[in-house]
């Protein structure tokens, strides 16, 4: 079990430069004498980099891991006044790869993370090499109605602390499969908003939530090798999208639906997605395609 404050304890954290603001970037980095290109993992909204603290010891004994806080998110800048939208995280995503001296790179993305690797493996194609998707946002299949109310001005800023934490665990819950509670999870995930700082950056993040930002995408111009492994009863991403990604990026594409999993898919199906994500980024036993499971 992992607790926030001990994952907090694992990270580093850089300086970037994003529209002409210097910002601070928490990341998590794991593996860095293995070798081989790094394998960059990017959440979503409301989350941060705690979501991957079970998946990163799949493919870290191996391969060079790197986890950030998005901008606005987690122990990154959260301070007001400026954007955060998945173009913002594309160029946060840019500097902070520019670090790493990296030719290449695996990105993987959760949510809106699925939507700056999308837009990242569009504008540089020649730098990733392999994509994998989990109920990430794409074309026009965002904002969700939660997220999308968040957004309004003083909403958030609104509620009192037990408001607060039952809008959070209403998110959190219900995003995941079945009754089984998974407070470790919940509770991490809340941890960032709780404050006064947190609350306003929350509100920032979700009305920065922009359709257009993946309805202007070249999908044609992704020539990565892409592993789709999607939730498959996610209603918030549905695997209809999956499979309309899976026609549409240049490279080779593999869906994997797994069945009894959300939008959480990470945490409704630890095993199977820490072993789909090794096949397909390390090899080994198995195979990263196959049907819904």
């Amino acid at each position: 079990m992992t607790t926030p404050e001990e994952w907090s304890e694992t990270q580093k954290s850089t300086t970037v430069t994003v529209d002409g603001h210097e910002l601070e970037v928490a990341y998590h980095e794991s593996g860095r004498d293995n070798g081989g290109p790094p394998v960059v993992f990017l959440h979503g909204i409301p989350t941060w980099s705690f979501l991957w603290r079970d998946v990163v010891g799949a493919v870290n004994d191996e391969r060079h891991v790197i986890a950030p806080d998005l901008l606005g998110y987690g122990n990154s800048e959260m301070r007001d006044g400026f954007d955060r939208s998945i173009r913002a995280q594309e160029v946060m995503l840019s500097a902070l790869l520019a670090g790493l001296d990296a030719e290449t790179v695996a990105l993987v993305g959760h949510d809106i993370g699925g939507g700056i690797a999308l837009r990242y493996a569009s504008h540089e194609p020649d730098v990733v090499t392999d994509l994998v998707l989990s109920n990430a946002v794409c074309y026009d299949s965002w904002p969700v109605e939660f997220v999308a109310g968040l957004g309004v001005p003083g909403t958030v800023e609104s509620w009192n602390d037990a408001e607060l934490e039952g809008k959070l665990e209403f998110v959190f819950e219900d995003g995941l499969y079945g009754d089984e509670p998974r407070e470790e999870f919940v509770e991490g995930m809340k941890e960032p908003w709780r404050s006064p700082e947190g609350r306003v950056s929350l509100s920032r993040n979700a009305v920065a939530t922009n359709t257009n930002q993946t309805l202007e995408l070249d999908y044609g111009a992704i020539a990565a090798d892409t592993l789709l492994l999607w939730g498959a009863d996610d209603v918030l991403q549905p695997i209809s999208y999956a499979e309309r990604l899976a026609g549409g990026v240049a490279g080779d594409a593999e869906l994997v639906g797994l069945d009894e999993a959300y939008h959480w898919v990470v945490e409704d199906r630890p095993e199977a997605y820490r072993e789909r994500l090794r096949s397909f980024l390390v090899g080994g036993a198995g195979t990263a395609g196959g049907s819904a499971r």
